[in-house]
């Protein structure tokens, strides 16, 4: 005969195994947590290292980290250096890449790694990687071959050149330029140490600088004033680059090799890499006064131009203006304080005031004195004087300190 269970038996029959069953699970809860606290903690796993970009080199990696000299990669001269300049414009050079062994024994890998169409680390030098072609690009020593193609548009050196030019100014402009490069050694070798060793003293209106230094694409006679087409809309003080902004400068080894060579013996030997060659520091640099859309909108597109322009900090500035064009370099320019690894070294804005006042006076006949005064009362007033995009800026202290105390009386 069966058991009869009341209702009361019964829900004393399921509360007692729900509670049987509440605490088995908690007593295997408590032993997992008394068991995971007598566990030693995991080890930290280090961050992941981030992923390195084959595609962009870097000589600061190889420089200070892996601490190689410039001869580990680069050879001089390289193989190519009489085939990339022709005749009389050859010279013993760096004008190539390193040959693959200077890459492999560190890079087998990224040389071998199965990536498609062709390992990245390839891109650095090569313009495109197949059997058929093996073309490099122009190597940046050759300058304007290299700055003019499309690897060298955006370019952005890693090195800034230390180049002294004190020791410079008189000796360049007294050497026989337009000479065959045996009769320039020769010259160097009887007279140019002595010229070196005169030091800072220089003739004040020289004319050394224009052998490195020249207007670049002057007005000259054409009816022109503008690089490109001036929109007959545009506002009367609204800026647009005129012909003439700028001056050049030497964009490789050829001027250098003139003097620096292995027949004059005059240090720096041109395999001498780093003496001219410094990995750029984080020094402040002035501010830029310029916009890459408004070069675009302008239609510029000379390297030169665009390198130029996207440097300065006065952009308005036209070396090429009627009063501009009669100055010398040193009026502006001061070669035994400039530092080309300072760029603030360059030009001064004392130099504005020139030696008769010009920009910056006593009183507000002076640009820099009138421009400051207005923006006193009104700070929304734009400097327009020197700048295109950075005239809305707060007045730097060294503008400031430009402009001359009135005599005491």
């Amino acid at each position: 005969m069966g058991t009869t269970w009341t209702k009361s038996q019964a829900c004393f029959l399921w509360f007692l195994l729900t509670s049987i069953v509440v605490l088995f699970a908690s007593n295997l809860e408590a032993g997992a947590q008394r068991r995971q606290a007598r566990r030693p903690p995991p080890a930290r796993q280090p961050a992941p290292k981030p992923r390195v970009d084959y595609s962009k080199f870097s000589h600061r990696t190889h420089v200070e980290q892996q601490k190689l000299a410039c001869n580990a990669c680069h050879k001089f001269p390289s193989k190519n250096w009489k085939e990339v300049r022709k005749g009389d414009d050859a010279f013993p050079d760096v004008t190539d890449f390193p040959e693959h062994a200077a890459c492999l024994e560190c890079h087998r890998t990224q040389f071998f790694a199965r990536e498609r169409p062709a390992p990245v680390i390839c891109s650095n030098c090569h313009v495109a990687v197949t059997p058929r072609n093996t073309a490099r690009y122009p190597f940046p020593s050759l300058g304007e071959p290299f700055l003019s193609s499309k690897q060298g548009q955006n370019f952005v050196s890693e090195f800034k050149v230390a180049f002294p030019h004190d020791k410079h100014v008189d000796v360049v402009g007294w050497l026989p330029f337009g000479r065959r490069r045996s009769d320039v050694a020769l010259a160097l070798k009887r007279n140019a140490h002595a010229s070196f060793g005169r030091g800072p003293a220089q003739d004040a209106k020289s004319k050394g600088c224009a052998v490195c230094h020249e207007t670049y694409q002057p007005q000259g006679k054409s009816p022109d004033e503008y690089v490109t087409k001036r929109p007959a809309n545009l506002a009367e003080e609204a800026f647009w680059l005129k012909k003439g902004a700028f001056k050049s400068t030497p964009i490789s080894h050829a001027a250098c090799s003139t003097c620096h060579s292995k027949d004059s013996g005059i240090a720096p030997d041109p395999s001498d890499c780093a003496t001219c060659h410094k990995l750029a520091t984080a020094t402040s640099e002035p501010l830029r006064d310029f916009d890459a859309k408004l070069a675009q909108t302008m239609g510029i597109n000379n390297w030169l131009m665009l390198r130029k322009w996207s440097r300065r900090s006065a952009g308005r500035f036209q070396h090429d203006y009627d009063v501009h064009r009669e100055l010398s370099c040193t009026d502006c320019h001061n070669p035994t304080v400039m530092n080309t690894l300072d760029e603030r070294t360059f030009v001064t804005v004392k130099s504005c005031g020139g030696s008769g006042g010009c920009h910056i006076e006593t009183n507000l006949d002076g640009a820099l004195n009138y421009e400051i005064d207005q923006r006193r009362k009104n700070p929304n007033f734009q400097c327009v004087k020197c700048h295109i995009m950075i005239g809305t800026n707060a007045v730097p202290q060294n503008h400031l300190d430009a402009i001359p105390k009135p005599a005491s009386k």
